[in-house]
């Protein structure tokens, strides 16, 4: 397994705070400057990287995410196209741990065993593909873990706890708790409530716990990062990226300080989530 993730959650650990994991569409609104966004998260205070690959028919995907999926896939981003931007990432980046995040079918496509391969080849460290359940892990989460590729799976409010032993069988690097029913970009839900969540789901597993779904300021990240080992934020960044397009849909000259200002407000917010503990 890829010990990038391990590393970076140890440490934060010994820091006492939880993770920024930054979401954004890979080639949004184009392959250059989506590259130029991914290298300056890290500075701005990102320590998990979701890299997400655009597909044409997303499942769980609210209209923001949708929209810059569709971006991407006009500006000419493929599987091929992000793969090279991890690999691009890497030469400069050995330390920030990168998980790509989508849909099934474009790895399908492309071939299990060759994505595996090239996945790694290009310093990708774990994956997220939100359409396959457990009971399909022949189908890609067993050839990737005995690869060394982290597998991250989703658990949900509607996932109890005869469900989870199964959810969690085959995921390493860290489990992600969607905070809510529904698509990305929702409204945030009752720190108290996630809470409790985190708590039930690490009685069944040593793996860190991250939240995402509805976190879109300092705030909402400092609330949920009290309890979750990591807070996970994806539609506020893809909103920033959109709101500093020109009229034609083209990156501006303020799209990759858009993105890194809200990252920055973001990285203050899970560090005052556990003032105690950072003391």
């Amino acid at each position: 397994m890829t010990a990038r993730m391990d590393r970076r959650f140890e440490a934060l650990k010994k820091e006492g705070r939880p993770a920024l994991v930054t979401y954004f569409m890979g080639g949004d609104p184009d392959y250059e400057t989506s590259l130029e966004i991914m290298k300056a998260l890290p500075g701005a205070g990102s320590d998990v990287i979701e890299l997400g690959m655009p597909f044409s028919d997303p499942m769980a995907d609210g209209p923001a995410i949708q929209a810059a999926g569709l971006r991407a896939l006009n500006a000419g981003q493929t599987l091929v196209r992000t793969l090279a931007m991890a690999r691009a990432f890497r030469e400069t980046d050995q330390d920030t741990p990168i998980v790509m995040m989508g849909y099934y079918n474009p790895i399908y496509i492309y071939g299990v065993d060759r994505f595996v391969a090239d996945a790694l080849a290009a310093g990708v460290d774990g994956l997220i593909v939100v359409d396959l359940p457990p009971e399909m892990d022949d189908e890609l989460c067993l050839p990737a873990v005995k690869a060394g590729l982290n597998f991250i799976r989703l658990a949900t409010p509607t996932t109890d706890d005869r469900r989870l032993p199964t959810v969690l069988k085959n995921t390493s690097g860290f489990v992600y708790y969607i905070s809510m029913n529904g698509i990305t970009g929702s409204a945030l839900p009752d720190p108290s409530v996630v809470g409790g969540a985190v708590q039930r789901i690490k009685g069944h597993t040593s793996l860190p716990v991250c939240v995402g779904f509805g976190v879109k300021t300092a705030e909402h990240a400092r609330l949920i990062g009290a309890s979750a080992d990591g807070v996970v934020v994806g539609t506020a960044i893809v909103n920033r990226v959109a709101g500093s397009l020109t009229p034609d849909g083209k990156a501006s000259a303020s799209t990759i300080e858009a993105v890194t200002s809200l990252v920055r407000e973001l990285a203050d917010g899970v560090r005052a989530a556990r003032p105690v503990a950072a003391e």
